[in-house]
């Protein structure tokens, strides 16, 4: 999974320390807080008469109360005021937008947005309303419609500002978000995130946000870029131990360990010429099933097993679910073939063995985009 999903203030990135616990840093925020709440409460009354003056007075206080990740009612107040006071001031309509959102409000922040957007364009907050549309998608029955509008408010903050890096990030989160709820197999959209990641990157200021490596890395780990991504994830625990970047890592050493142990234990996994001769030939469509048999369970927890592609070894693969109706995965080919009904725990339909199934025959690259979320197995 992704991380940065929830509205997140400047503080956030501008206070983070590497490997701050998460408790110190609620302190030092507290801390900090209670001194710029004392300096704005020593401005002379003089200096906040007017409505304007007094407008930004609310703005400053609102915003300061705010900088903690949980809702806070009193900033929600004075932000209330702020936009009152003077309607005009963009910076309190975005606070307000963030502020709300905390408190599950979602509308009601992309209200505040939207009206800070009337005044004019506005990367900070078309930024913030692109990652709103995000979060409003989880669930929604609109989901693609408000990814699409997440996508093309992340551009135009881009497009404002192109060497701003929380824009860049934005943008990245956006495409990954796609990528997910598309069913993971639109590998597009996945080199399009990464490729703003990388462009985040270039900005010094977020050298110090975590949260961009490990997204990134995320990126890298679906791409099977997978040394990248151990690169990416270690950075993040480093900066914020909180984010769960370090089991990320064991992940991902688990499954090229499993991996490499698989291969080592099944000498039939060592390419060989009937991996390219036989599956070719008329007959084995109408082959006994007892000729085949399971030599690895491919999980679709495990990723897509590009690990295999180094054996340059032609597969026919079978997944269950397609098996009755002989439906082709994601148009790219028939991959069924005769398999014996104990290799699998789900019961198979007793004609099964008595069809020609159609037979596929393709190496494992082609495959990359269809592997996700289903479990296949690999047949000798």
């Amino acid at each position: 999974m992704m991380s940065g999903g929830e509205p997140s203030g400047e503080s956030d990135r501008v206070l983070a320390r590497a490997g701050e616990d998460p408790a110190e840093k609620t302190c030092r925020l507290q801390t900090l807080t209670d001194a710029a709440l004392a300096l704005l409460d020593s401005l002379p009354p003089e200096r906040r008469k007017s409505p304007q003056q007094r407008a930004v007075y609310e703005f400053l206080r609102g915003k300061i109360l705010d900088v903690f990740a949980d809702y806070r009612k009193e900033a929600e107040d004075h932000l209330s005021k702020a936009v009152k006071l003077n309607p005009s001031l963009v910076d309190a309509w975005l606070c307000l937008g963030n502020c709300i959102w905390k408190k599950g409000d979602l509308p009601g922040a992309k209200n505040c947005f939207t009206l800070a957007l009337s005044k004019g364009p506005n990367k900070k907050i078309l930024c913030q309303l692109s990652m709103l549309e995000r979060s409003m998608a989880q669930g929604a029955e609109n989901h693609a419609l408000l990814v699409e509008e997440s996508i093309k408010h992340a551009k135009e903050a881009v497009m404002l500002d192109i060497k701003d890096g929380n824009s860049w990030y934005n943008l990245g989160n956006a495409c990954l978000t796609s990528f997910f709820m598309t069913g993971a197999w639109d590998h597009t959209t996945l080199h399009q995130s990464l490729k703003a990641y990388q462009n985040a990157e270039k900005d010094e200021m977020m050298k110090s946000y975590p949260d961009l490596y490990f997204n990134s890395a995320t990126a890298n780990k679906y791409l099977e870029n997978y040394e990248r991504a151990l690169h990416g994830f270690e950075a993040a625990a480093l900066k914020d131990p909180g984010l769960g970047a370090d089991e990320e890592v064991k992940k991902i050493v688990t499954l090229l360990d499993k991996l490499e142990g698989s291969m080592k234990s099944s000498p039939a996994l060592v390419p060989r010429s009937h991996h390219t001769n036989s599956f070719t030939e008329p007959e084995f469509n109408t082959a006994n099933p007892s000729d085949c048999k399971v030599l690895l369970t491919l999980l679709h927890t495990w990723f897509s097993p590009s690990e295999l592609l180094g054996l340059n070894a032609y597969f026919a693969l079978t997944q269950p679910k397609f098996l009755e109706s002989s439906t082709t995965l994601v148009g790219t080919c028939a991959i069924l073939v005769p398999f014996p009904q104990t290799t699998f725990a789900t019961p198979m339909p007793p004609q099964s063995h008595n069809v020609e199934l159609p037979i596929g025959l393709l190496k494992l690259s082609s495959l990359l985009s269809g592997l996700t979320g289903i479990d296949y197995f690999l047949l000798y």
